[in-house]
């Protein structure tokens, strides 16, 4: 594995745990929201990730017999889905959205599992600065070695 590419892992971290967290917000401000353009209360968005360059402890280890240099690493967001689980209904004979029977269907976010996806999100973030300014750290060092 290349030193510098060890940059583009970081970021590619970054970039993941900043797009978790923007979704945690928007799951959070959209917790009251009856009624989407699709029709329908508002549906919990989840982020699923995944590893950039498949690699696998034998992966590696092939790559490092033949030494090669070009490994990519890190993370990227392979897609954002909805949550399929059922919509929680309130009764609530009084809002515009109530059905005959007087229930409102109520987006299907709970509010304590989006902080906690936030603080994870926001924890991971801040380990990818960590190991980021380490690296950068590193690489002024060895820098100053040369003079």
């Amino acid at each position: 594995m290349s030193y510098l590419s060890t940059f583009n892992i970081c970021g590619s971290g970054l970039t993941a745990q900043r797009l978790r967290l923007d979704i945690a917000s928007e799951n959070i401000a959209n917790m009251e929201t009856t009624r989407t353009e699709s029709g329908g209360p508002y549906r919990r968005q989840m982020v699923v990730l995944e590893e950039i360059g498949g690699s696998t402890f034998k992966s590696q280890y092939a790559r490092a017999l033949a030494n090669s240099r070009t490994t990519e690493g890190g993370v990227r967001v392979a897609e954002v889905v909805e949550d399929q689980r059922d919509s929680i209904p309130v009764y609530n004979p009084e809002h515009p959205d109530a059905d005959e029977d007087g229930y409102v269907q109520m987006p299907n976010v709970d509010l304590v599992k989006e902080t906690i996806d936030a603080m994870s999100a926001s924890r991971s973030y801040e380990a990818n600065i960590t190991a980021f300014n380490a690296l950068k750290l590193m690489a002024q060092r060895a820098l100053d070695i040369g003079k």
